[in-house]
């Protein structure tokens, strides 16, 4: 994805919606930190955002967990939560 700070964004907005119309986002800077404060992404025909695929597994290996002696959940609980 590419990101733009907004200035940027302003003079290239014929090319950003390029970007996009080909399948691609670009995401929007603020601020003098270049702050994400959005993200453009193509809309299908029905006018829905069409959603990206997520990686499963991305963190695999990465983090640890611990589940403290007072946790107390079943897995039919956890598998119901909404």
């Amino acid at each position: 994805m590419k990101s733009l700070p907004v200035g940027e964004f302003k003079a290239q907005f014929s090319e950003v919606l390029e970007i996009i119309e080909q399948g691609g986002s670009v995401g929007v800077l603020y601020g003098k930190n270049r702050k994400p404060i959005a993200k453009l992404v193509p809309m299908n025909e029905n006018g829905a955002i069409k959603k990206e695929k997520r990686k499963l597994g991305l963190l695999k290996g990465k983090v640890k967990y611990i589940f403290s002696d007072d946790f107390k959940m079943t897995e039919e609980e956890l598998i119901n939560l909404k």
